[in-house]
């Protein structure tokens, strides 16, 4: 009876892992096509090179190569491949440098929006550190470079010392090439050959490393977010005129730097939270289960949902500037100032008020 029942409960959790490989097939092929679409478009435009479009192209880049991970582990799960557990553990050794780059990546094209935004308040007479807005521009292809070689620094102990210990010997249940991270197997423990100390220390290093990395970019860009939204208010608040276009760039460029957070965090969210709890409890439970899942849905979309933020917030780029060139058509720049500036601190009702109380004592 015991048995039956233990049988029951592999087969049930084979369907889940079959479920997990499929939802995480379809979210990285859509990865993929995003994030290749948005590639596309930077060189088809030829402005890869550009300092505006550099650090998307990296992120997009490091958001496509983080989707042809997933698609590999989830073609490897299932398959009779020779030497499969070694094939797993490197790739999850791999798939370490991507999430880390992932991170870096993002902080750097953030940082390069808010960046971008003291530059336009710079220009607009109201800032008075542009010796540190030049100071920054000079470390943007330094960022692109560390952002790539810091996780793989991070990760040479995970390649050396796992591959001479034989750690990969954990990889030897099929499922732990789609899980995103395991627990060292029990049957190492039969082994002589593993070093089931080293092994462990090995992979509880990877859970912290991964969780470090999270909470220091996660920490970075909310001091990012801050300070963006902190400038935007001094644009609203600024008694300088600035032209419809360049209305438009600020915004557009507030409005990416509130949304790639929230897609870091939509991605990330949910692994984070299931490497929280596989340092409580590291056998796998129901809960555990649940998570992958959701993991699974999300983590492998970051190049999806990048593409999307990035996609309509080009698009409101375009609908704002033609709002611009209709109201320069039919008002003052003055009265499009204004229009602006009530429009986007007051309630509707309020805005509408004070719109027409400052005309009628313009005119």
């Amino acid at each position: 009876m015991a048995l039956l029942l233990e049988a029951s409960i592999l087969d049930n959790w084979e369907l889940v892992f079959s479920a997990i490989q499929w939802i995480q097939f379809i979210m990285a092929l859509l990865s993929v096509i995003g994030s290749s679409s948005l590639i596309a478009y930077i060189v088809f435009q030829n402005i890869q090179k550009s300092p505006e479009m550099r650090p998307l192209f990296f992120l997009s880049f490091s958001d496509l190569l983080l989707g042809i991970y997933w698609l590999i582990e989830t073609l490897l799960y299932g398959t009779s491949v020779a030497n499969k557990d070694i094939v797993c553990y490197n790739l999850q050794a791999v798939g370490q440098i991507l999430y880390i780059s992932s991170f870096l990546y993002t902080i750097n094209y953030i940082w390069y929006l808010y960046k971008e935004m003291r530059v336009k308040h710079n220009q607009s007479g109201q800032s008075t550190f542009p010796l540190v807005i030049d100071y920054t521009c000079r470390l943007g292809p330094i960022a692109i470079v560390f952002s790539s070689l810091i996780p793989v620094l991070l990760m040479i102990p995970v390649f050396c010392l796992g591959n001479a210990r034989e750690c990969f010997c954990n990889f030897s249940q099929s499922h732990r090439c789609i899980l995103m991270y395991s627990p060292p197997s029990a049957i190492a423990e039969l082994l002589p050959f593993a070093n089931i100390s080293v092994c462990s220390t090995l992979y509880f290093y990877q859970l912290i490393t991964f969780l470090a990395s999270f909470l220091l970019s996660l920490f970075i860009i909310v001091v990012l977010l801050i300070q963006a939204q902190t400038l935007y208010k001094k644009f609203l608040k600024s008694t300088g005129f600035l032209g419809s276009e360049q209305w438009a760039v600020i915004y557009i460029m507030e409005q990416r730097v509130c949304f790639y957070p929230v897609a870091f965090f939509c991605c990330w969210g949910p692994a984070v939270i299931l490497v929280i709890i596989k340092l409580t409890k590291p056998q796998d439970t129901k809960l555990h289960l649940a998570l992958y899942v959701l993991q699974a849905l999300t983590a492998s979309s970051q190049g999806l949902l990048n593409c999307g933020v990035y996609s309509w917030t080009q698009y409101r780029f375009y609908q704002v500037k033609q709002e611009a060139r209709h109201d320069a058509d039919t008002q003052t720049p003055l009265l499009c100032s204004q229009k602006r500036f009530y429009s986007k601190t007051l309630d509707p009702l309020e805005s509408t008020f004070a719109f027409t109380t400052s005309t009628s004592t313009i005119l």
